[in-house]
């Protein structure tokens, strides 16, 4: 009788690795991953370069190829423009100020500081608190009978914050900067766990001060931790829908706060153009990856 013969334990360790068990515990996050993220993207695509439109369940419609019809539309399009614009002045006010601010305030709240729990808790409870909630307060706070002109009188701008041309994208970015605060603040405060104190013993001896052995060993020592709080601000921040949403009623006034996701939203959503929103999601995903991939190149490099 015939044996069948076994696969080579080489093969079977190429394609499963040495511990198989291993596959079999990842396979369900990899099926998530592509049910959820990889077939999407697929998809994307696929309907960017048709003229796709949605249609009653089962029906059969025709959906044409038209090669970078919807990518040129998308370009000539003074909305698009306008969004990619407002994501620009969005990230230079929110990248920076939240590495800014997040590293300063993680290495604050590393040190024995009073009530430091508390502090801690705090920077992060804006980060798990729904976004609706917290938009309430700052309408309450931005309006033009709010809390900001009755301080501030008749420094205020007219017309007021969150319908000015000028100062809506500026506020959006301010409140994406603090909700989203707290995390990075704790991804600062993992990353200082493993600069050795050793270093800041040395600084002192030298004869370099908080100021000094900040700028000399905190920032060389969480470099790594920057570049990842840069490339999840930068992605999280190109693709913000619910600020501008909300807070300004749909990217008003006349498109100066509104978002390229919002915009794929209005265009494939509310307008039933499903093929060019998905070019909008299209270059909206090439550009945040190149935009990462540099950002990467120029922090990591010797």
């Amino acid at each position: 009788m015939a044996v069948a013969a076994r696969p080579p334990r080489r093969l079977i360790n190429r394609i499963a690795g040495r511990h198989p068990v291993g596959v079999a515990f990842a396979a369900p996050y990899m099926i998530f991953l592509v049910v959820i993220y990889a077939y999407p993207i697929i998809l994307a695509i696929y309907m960017s370069f048709h003229d796709y439109f949605f249609a009653a369940p089962g029906a059969h419609v025709d959906r044409p190829f038209i090669g970078l019809d919807n990518y040129i539309t998308a370009f000539e399009d003074p909305a698009f423009r306008r969004a990619l614009f407002n994501v620009v002045v969005f990230l230079v006010i929110n990248v920076p100020l939240t590495v800014g601010l997040a590293l300063v305030l993680a290495s604050a709240l590393n040190t024995a500081l009073p009530f430091r729990t508390f502090f801690r808790a705090s920077y992060y409870l804006p980060y798990v608190t729904a976004s609706v909630a917290l938009i309430g307060v700052w309408l309450w706070l931005f309006n033009s009978d709010g809390l900001v002109n009755a301080i501030i009188g008749e420094a205020g701008p007219d017309p007021t914050w969150l319908v000015n041309r000028f100062w809506a994208m500026p506020i959006i970015a301010l409140f994406a900067t603090w909700k989203q605060l707290g995390f990075y603040v704790l991804v600062y405060l993992a990353a200082l766990q493993n600069v050795p104190q050793e270093l800041y013993d040395a600084a002192a001896v030298d004869g370099a001060g908080k100021l000094r052995s900040f700028q000399h060993v905190t920032v060389p020592g969480v470099r790594s931790a920057t570049t990842l709080v840069i490339i999840l601000a930068t992605i999280v921040g190109a693709n913000f829908f619910t600020e501008p949403y909300l807070l300004t009623g749909g990217g008003g006034p006349n498109g100066a706060s509104i978002s390229p996701v919002l915009l794929m939203y209005q265009e494939g959503i509310e307008q039933n153009k499903p093929g060019y929103a998905a070019a909008i999601g299209v270059i909206l995903a090439i550009g945040v990856v190149v935009v990462s991939l540099v950002n990467r190149f120029l922090l990591e490099r010797d």
